[in-house]
Formats: C-alpha cells, sequence, structure tokens
C-alpha cells in the first residue's frame, strides 16, 4: 500500500509539473522571434542605397515626366504576428495605394491598428525620398526583443505598382542583436496593376494577384521594363544597410556610405548590362522600280524599337533590296 502511494504521489508531481510547463508554454509568442534572448531595446542606423542608374538598367530608362527616383521609405519594427507584405501573398489596401501612388495614410492606419488589436508593433520609422535613382537616404529604428523583425517598404517612381521592401528580417540572434547586416534588394510588383513599363497608365489588375518579384525573365513579354533575357538574375536595384548603434552614437545622424561630398548622388561604374538593339518587323514590299524589260528593284524597311546600349548587339540593316520585274510596261 505504501508502494502504492508513493507511486500516485510521484505521477501526481509529474503531472502537476507537466501542466504547468503547458501552461507557461502557451503565454508565449508564436514565431522565431520567441526565442529572442537579447537585450531588451537595440537601436540601429538603417541606409537605404538606390542603384537604379541607367548603366544598370538601360531599357526604357525614366529621363523626365518624371525622371527615375524612389519614394520615402516607410518601414515598421513588429513580432511575427504582422505582416507589412509578403511575397505571394496579396498585398493589402495601403501597400496598394503606397506601391501605385506613393500615399502612406492608409498603410499607416493598418499599422497602428495591428499595433492596437494584437499589440504586434513595436515602432514605425521613415526616411526622405531621393530625387534619382541613384543616391541614399537614412533613419533610425528601434527593435524590442519582442519586436525583433524589421519590414518596409519603398516604392520605385515612375512605375505602375512596383517596389522593393524587406518583409520580416529578424536582427536578434538568440542572445544578441546583429551588429551589421547588408541585403540587396530587387523590385517586386504588388498585384494590384497590370502595367508593363515605367511609364504605363493605369491598368487595374482585376482580379487582385499577389505579390511577386519581378526578374529579367518574368514577366516574360519584351515589352516589360525589366526583360533582359540574356540575363540569369537582374543586377540589385538598390540596397539597404542596418548598423547597430552604440550608446554613445544614440541620437547622431546615421551614417552615408561612399556619399560625395557636394551631392547624394551616387555613379556606378561596375554594373554594365548590356542592351541589344531591337528592331520592328518588315515592312510590306515597295513598289517594282525600273526599266521595262530590265531587271528592276524593291524595297522594304524597318525601324529601330530599342537602341543598343553598353556593349549591346548593334542594330542590323534597316533596309533590304530584290530584284523584280517593273509591271505596267507598255
Amino acid at each position: 500500500m505504501e508502494n502504492l502511494m508513493a507511486v500516485y504521489r510521484s505521477c501526481k508531481f509529474i503531472w502537476t509539473l507537466v501542466v504547468t510547463i503547458l501552461g507557461s508554454a502557451s503565454t508565449l509568442p508564436v514565431g522565431d522571434d520567441s526565442i529572442c534572448t537579447a537585450e531588451e531595446l537595440a537601436k540601429y542606423s538603417i541606409v537605404f542605397t538606390g542603384k537604379w542608374s541607367q548603366t544598370a538598367f538601360p531599357k526604357q530608362y525614366p529621363l523626365y515626366r518624371p525622371p527615375a527616383q524612389w519614394s520615402s521609405m516607410l518601414g515598421v519594427t513588429h513580432s511575427s504576428d504582422y505582416n507589412m507584405w509578403k511575397k505571394n501573398e496579396y498585398a493589402s489596401n495601403g501597400v496598394r495605394d503606397f506601391a501605385e501612388k506613393g500615399e502612406a495614410w492608409v498603410l499607416m492606419k493598418e499599422i497602428e491598428e495591428a499595433g492596437e488589436k494584437i499589440q504586434s508593433v513595436h515602432g514605425i520609422f521613415s526616411a526622405p525620398a531621393i530625387s534619382s535613382g541613384t543616391g541614399q537616404t537614412s533613419t533610425e529604428l528601434e527593435v524590442h526583443s519582442r519586436h525583433p523583425l524589421v519590414s518596409f517598404v519603398v516604392r520605385i517612381v515612375p512605375s505602375p505598382d512596383w517596389f522593393v521592401g524587406i518583409d520580416s528580417l529578424n536582427l536578434c540572434e538568440g542572445d544578441h542583436w546583429m551588429e551589421e547586416v547588408s541585403v540587396d534588394l530587387f523590385p517586386y510588383d504588388a498585384g494590384t496593376d497590370s502595367g508593363f513599363t515605367f511609364s504605363s497608365p493605369n491598368f487595374a489588375t482585376i482580379p487582385q494577384d499577389t505579390v511577386t518579384e519581378i526578374t529579367c525573365s518574368s514577366p516574360s513579354h519584351p515589352a516589360n521594363s525589366f526583360y533582359y533575357p540574356k540575363l540569369k538574375i537582374l543586377p540589385p536595384i538598390a540596397q539597404v544597410t542596418m548598423v547597430k548603434l552604440k550608446k554613445n552614437q544614440l541620437g547622431l545622424p546615421a551614417p552615408y556610405l561612399n556619399l560625395p561630398a557636394k551631392s547624394n548622388e551616387i555613379i556606378d561604374s561596375v554594373l554594365e548590362t548590356p542592351l541589344d538593339c531591337e528592331v520592328s518587323q518588315w515592312s510590306s514590299w515597295g513598289l517594282c522600280r525600273g526599266l521595262c524589260r530590265k531587271t528592276g528593284t524593291k524595297i522594304r524597311t524597318r525601324f529601330v524599337l530599342l537602341q543598343p546600349a553598353n556593349n549591346g548587339m548593334p542594330c542590323p540593316n534597316l533596309d533590304e533590296e530584290t530584284g523584280c520585274e517593273p509591271e505596267n510596261c507598255v
């Protein structure tokens, strides 16, 4: 009997321990950020570098009305319970407005509501726009051990609904914060406008599509502004660098990287994307010209659709001549 009571007390203790552990586990946040045991707060400088140059992206490069440029950056630090945007999922109304028109009001409201309802947002950050395709902008952000993820969007201007950004980058590595991280950025399509080129008129995608990455071969259409079929991968159109600030650096301006003294424009002399000449189809043959009873000539022509750049394939002949017999001879 005493042995049975000992077994009962032992089982009761183990069961109580299991219930306690399960009860505690149910209160933990879900996702990768749940294992962050670093110090509660950390601050970072974030520097966005535009690399959208005519050398790297020669096809249909916008030179005016408006020229190539970047919108302001809008970002958030958050937990895994929130996503500002996500590849292969539908963009929210806020992301749609920002990607199409650069309007941030609806997106800001969405972020604020997420923070109030599920306490998944720690802070919002923003950085000024860049008035050219190449240049830098910067700001600071703060992460929390329960909100170690960083997301942001920057609109490509001009474009139908294209943007660059980061989705849920975790700055926490177990018991410490990352000291520095750099990420190459590539263009995304928000899935809300069906335009193919930078200057396409507004043409809503109905039904709405998901957010997709734009590559050198997708969308697979020669009219697409990022269509470079000879490339394996597009060069990065931008880059973002985040550096953890030491306590004596808090409040100081974020450092600019490789910035010329008198301008915020960066000349990218390394990446040169070759662009082959593109020409139209041949026209119909013209009238046969020449003397009667002698061989005459007729001509057909074509015209240049896209001039070559960066040692791309040169344009072929734009006219072609062949022999013929003149008609309507008397």
